[in-house]
């Protein structure tokens, strides 16, 4: 399977492939190797994805993965589907794996270009703050079961996670 460009062509919209659809209490991990998405862990019960969640193809952040993506939409999605995404933001964040190393790790927020509810929002800024707290709470929470550290850093709007996106390509 050939992965898409980062960008959509002649936009500022961005790829997203889906890992994990939001509700899920199991993550999936997109396996290079075989083409195919693989159970990569079991959520503790109550435990489940805010958002959809899924990578940028051609980025690559400073954990060796693509860069990681939630995605607003107004229905369900899978693992697999290719969403395009306007983005609205980065959660900037560093995250202390198990044996100490400290890297970055920032969750970029987008919208479903064809989304009907989110379809006005065009900064992190225009989500409520509730939400955004639930997402950094739910990955402080996710990090902090597999013995890790997620330590926000702060926001930035679309301008910002744009600049981060372009730095991470790989193609």
């Amino acid at each position: 399977m050939k992965l898409p460009n980062t960008f959509v062509p002649d936009s500022k919209n961005i790829n997203v492939i889906i890992e994990t659809p939001k509700d899920s209490g199991n993550k999936y991990t997109f396996d290079p190797k075989t083409q195919l998405f693989k159970l990569s862990k079991i959520l503790p019960e109550g435990l489940n994805f805010p958002l959809h969640f899924g990578f940028i193809p051609g980025t690559k952040g400073e954990d060796g993965d693509p860069l990681d993506v939630l995605v607003l939409m107004d229905e369900p999605s899978y693992p697999g589907n290719l969403i395009e995404c306007k983005v609205l933001g980065v959660i900037k964040a560093e995250q202390t794996e198990k044996n100490g190393k400290t890297m970055r790790n920032d969750r970029l927020i987008s919208a479903a270009v064809e989304s009907h509810r989110y379809k006005d929002f065009n900064s992190i800024r225009d989500l409520d703050k509730y939400l955004v707290k639930e997402i950094i709470n739910f990955f402080i929470t996710y990090n902090e079961m597999s013995k890790k550290e997620f330590k926000p850093l702060g926001n930035k709007g679309p301008a910002g996670a744009l600049k981060l996106i372009k730095k991470q390509m790989t193609k």
